[in-house]
Formats: C-alpha cells, structure tokens, sequence
C-alpha cells in the first residue's frame, strides 16, 4: 500500500486557493447574452481569444455590475483603454455584435 491518502493523494499537503478567490456562478443566466457573443466569436474566429477581447471585456463588466465577480480595474485584468481593443469583423468586414444589440439597431431604424 501506498504512503498516499486512498486514492493515491498526498495526506498532509494542504490544497491553495485560487489567486482570485470563489466568484458565484451566473445560475439565474444575468450575462447570458454577454457569455453567448464571446462563445459566437470564438466559434466565427476559428477560437482566437485575441479577436474577440471586445466580447470578453462586456462579459466581465456585466460579472462586476451584478456582484457575481469582484469589481476590479480593467486594466488589472489585461485590457487597456476601449480604443486599443482588438475588434473582429465579421466575414462581410462589419463588426459582430451582441443579438439585442442587433435588434436595438432594427428597433432604432
């Protein structure tokens, strides 16, 4: 038998949080359409993160606004000002945007 705990994990050594701490999960789906965009533009880009920072950085805002993250700089989570994120055009060279804000623009018309 091993020295090891019962399933081969070492007794004694004490797990480390994670460097950010526990954040809730977005059970009642609050920044779903935020989540839904960054999924979609990681899909269309062929899943290069770096193309869809624009996406990435709502999905944080709207985690920080309804307390399911701590609100924290944008700056200290990697993004700089708004003018120097990367944006992805989408096959027709238009940007991508979120679903209601495609419809916001059709209701505005």
């Amino acid at each position: 038998m091993s020295a090891g705990g019962a399933f081969g994990g070492n007794r004694g050594v004490r797990p480390v949080p994670p460097e950010k701490g526990v954040f809730p999960l977005d059970h009642l789906n609050e920044c779903d359409l935020e989540k839904k965009g960054y999924l979609a533009c990681l899909k269309s880009t062929g899943f290069q993160s770096e193309k869809c920072r624009q996406f990435s950085k709502r999905y944080l805002e709207c985690r920080m606004e309804r307390n399911l993250m701590a609100k924290q700089d944008m700056s200290e989570l990697g993004f700089r000002n708004l003018d120097e994120v990367d944006t992805a055009p989408d096959k027709n060279g238009k940007l991508e945007t979120l679903p209601n804000e495609a419809d916001e623009k059709k209701i505005a018309s």
